[in-house]
């Protein structure tokens, strides 16, 4: 029975020992190797006292040591935090700091970045190198890859279903990342889930298109793994051009395509994705934003092969709904729903009141179940904010998430995504708050005033754009400003343009005017 995250890999291992596991370039791992690996770095946590009750970063470019090392931390019993590995290393130092990491797994380059800001990381004391780049000396002791010996054996601490297997760092409305806690249940029901819906076998070859702090990479790592199946890793210079991948898909056998609409939309585009002929790609799924339906059916029309499937849900529910996309694709349709409940799991919309809404209306989305999130690191508030108590059952305690998305029930119980609470935006798949991007704008020295505003976009969802005042006496270029915000925010929450304006509009009650912002972009007029 598998209830801890890393069972999955045990119970493959016995049936699938000599199978390949992990593909990376021209590195392959299998079960059994995997294992080993992973064996060798559970032992050396647990012999440096870091387990249960500890977290574990990642912080380093994704490769076959990544998914080892992810696997190993699960067997120590410690939680792991994969932090995005081109995010400046005062963002990935804050991160690392603020849920206090025993050990970290990193590059060369990337912890000699974090030893200048040490200051943040008073937890940490161990650090493994997954490269031979030089490492400036840091107050920790230093393991580098190399040195680990492969071993069959190991004796795991036992764990809980409930401990928490990752952290997700999503982008906050504070101007500071928050940390979702996922435990082994949450991410083990959305596993199970997966293997069953989409009947993933031994001989499948799943793509991870994804990077591991992005919650799309869970479904590829994981069901994989669970499934005996070979998880196939994009590598960073093909996923870049949408030729090449286009290519990678067909030439590497992929069966399971998990991205971004994004993703796909490009290589339709421009990657000549009608060139290939997919013999083995039997099943799409697509995440994260919103795909537009004249580039969905023109995709279909190229995957004639292919099941094509609509996934739904928040970092903090996993995947929480999902539908099949139908061949016969209305050719009026300006939307596909986002599904209904997938298992172990109930979704339900509320009006502004609290009531249940009825087919046709509109309301706010709420998810229980076994994939919701255990609550915000550290962030009880927050947590009370949007894990709140079910009204509609007085008998017990029971919770549900607030996504924060309004939606509309169908006639046929499908469920149709509406738009946002809030100002959350989605770009690339991403989930970001503009506020974040305003606060790293507003650290500046010479930004007096600063707003961020998004422009919808077919391929990517949103494009950012950013407006800024210089404080008195200043002048500000927007080569300075994207330089500043590179040291500060992960590349795809930097804004594509910058405009600085002497004064930003305001609305009557002294608010900025974002919606005059916007129409100076729409409209080509200056503000």
């Amino acid at each position: 029975m598998s209830f801890l995250l890393w069972h999955g890999l045990r119970d493959s291992v016995r049936r699938y020992p000599d199978r390949p596991a992990v593909q990376w370039r021209s590195e392959r791992l299998t079960y059994r190797e995997l294992d080993e690996i992973s064996n060798a770095i559970a032992a050396t946590l647990t012999a440096h006292g870091i387990g249960r009750g500890h977290r574990v970063g990642l912080y380093t470019p994704k490769s076959h040591k990544s998914i080892a090392a992810m696997l190993g931390i699960s067997k120590a019993g410690a939680a792991y935090v994969p932090v995005d590995p081109h995010a400046p290393a005062l963002r990935a130092s804050y991160i690392l700091g603020d849920c206090a990491v025993s050990a970290v797994v990193a590059s060369g380059e990337r912890l000699t970045a974090l030893h200048e800001h040490q200051s943040a990381l008073t937890t940490l004391k161990l650090a493994f190198v997954t490269d031979d780049a030089a490492v400036a000396t840091p107050p920790w002791k230093i393991r580098p890859w190399s040195t680990l010996t492969p071993t069959a054996d190991g004796e795991w601490p036992a764990g809980v279903e409930t401990d928490p297997a990752y952290l997700l760092y999503t982008s906050g409305s504070t101007g500071k990342p928050k940390g979702v806690i996922i435990t082994h249940r949450n991410a083990l029901t959305f596993i199970d889930w997966g293997v069953e819906t989409f009947a993933i076998g031994a001989e499948d070859r799943l793509s991870n298109h994804a990077p591991f702090h992005f919650d799309l990479s869970v479904f590829d790592v994981y069901v994989a793994l669970v499934s005996g199946a070979c998880v196939v890793m994009v590598p960073d210079q093909v996923a870049m051009f949408p030729g090449a991948l286009a290519k990678w898909i067909n030439d590497e056998r992929i069966s399971v395509w998990y991205s971004v609409p994004s993703a796909l939309v490009r290589m339709l585009l421009h990657g000549q994705l009608d060139r290939w002929e997919y013999q083995q790609l039997r099943t799409v799924l697509f995440a994260g934003e919103v795909f537009p339906q004249k580039y969905l059916r023109d995709v279909m029309r190229v995957l004639a092969k292919a099941e094509f499937y609509n996934l739904y849900g928040p970092t903090e529910t996993n995947v929480c709904t999902y539908y099949q996309v139908p061949r016969d694709l209305d050719a009026d349709a300006t939307s596909i729903p986002i599904g209904k409940a997938c298992a172990n799991q109930e979704v339900f919309a509320v009006d502004t009141d609290g009531r249940l809404t009825g087919v046709g209306d509109e309301g706010e989305l709420l998810v229980r179940g076994g994939t919701v999130m255990a609550g915000y690191w550290g962030l009880p508030e927050k947590t009370s904010q949007v894990l709140v108590r079910n009204h509609l059952q007085a008998a017990f305690d029971d919770r549900v998430y607030r996504t924060g998305d309004i939606v509309r029930l169908a006639d046929d119980g499908n469920y149709y995504f509406v738009g946002r609470r809030d100002h959350m935006v989605k770009s690339r798949g991403y989930r970001i708050e503009l506020g974040e991007i305003e606060q790293a704008l507003h650290q500046h020295e010479k930004v007096k005033e600063a707003a961020v505003v998004p422009i919808p976009d077919e391929e990517i969802g949103a494009r950012l754009q950013a407006f800024v005042a210089p404080a008195d006496g200043h002048v500000l270029s927007p080569d300075e400003l994207n330089a500043f915000c590179l040291t500060r925010l992960p590349v795809y929450m930097v804004p594509e343009a910058f405009h600085v304006r002497s004064e930003l509009p305001k609305t009557s009650t002294g608010k900025t005017d974002r919606q005059a912002l916007l129409a100076s972009l729409t409209q080509g007029a200056r503000v």
